[in-house]
Order: structure tokens, then C-alpha cells, then sequence
């Protein structure tokens, strides 16, 4: 187990069909790939109704473990090529990460 604070976890979470967008942005800025996980949003803005029925939106979460030293660049490049400055495109935040397990490069 590698106890550092050298990683950070970017956590994206954008609508359905858009992960693909955030991994790319993500590597072309330095990260190697990153985890897509699929789950449904419940805020206010996320209610839609089509005939009177309640539309659950679905949500894509991209994971991202990074380098301290490539994560304001590689979330600059994810705020840019996903439109995460605009509304209703989704969010973006950092986690210090305490320790990390199962990196071999």
C-alpha cells in the first residue's frame, strides 16, 4: 500500500452519453483512463416528465485518479471540452487521496 498525498480523485459526473468526452479530455492532459460508473440524478433540475410520467435522468460518474502534479491541468482540460462552465452539463470536484493500493508502474 502506497501511503502519499501525491494523488488526487477527479470526480465528474455529466449526463448519459457524455463519459466519453471527460475520458479523452482527461488523457489528452496527462491521466491514463479512468472508471465510468452509471447512476440516476435526483436534484431539482433533474425532474422531467414526458406524458405526465417522471423521467429519471441518467447519469455517467467518471473516476479519475491522478497525480497531484497533472490535476489542475488535466481538470482544466475536462471543464473545457465537456462545457462544465455551462448549466445543466454536469460537475466536477477534487479528493485528496490518502493511500493507494495496486499501482505497479
Amino acid at each position: 500500500m502506497e501511503k502519499s498525498n501525491q494523488y488526487d480523485l477527479i470526480v465528474t459526473i455529466v449526463n448519459k452519453n457524455q463519459s466519453e468526452v471527460v475520458v479523452e479530455a482527461s488523457k489528452q492532459a496527462g491521466a491514463e483512463g479512468g472508471t465510468i460508473v452509471f447512476g440516476r440524478g435526483t436534484g431539482v433540475r433533474e425532474q422531467a416528465k414526458l406524458f405526465g410520467i417522471t423521467i429519471e435522468p441518467e447519469k455517467e460518474l467518471i473516476l479519475t485518479l491522478i497525480k497531484r502534479d497533472l490535476t489542475e491541468t488535466v481538470l482544466d482540460s475536462i471543464i473545457a471540452k465537456a462545457d462544465l462552465n455551462k448549466p445543466g452539463k454536469g460537475i466536477a470536484f477534487v479528493l485528496d487521496v490518502e493511500k493507494v493500493v495496486g499501482i505497479n508502474h
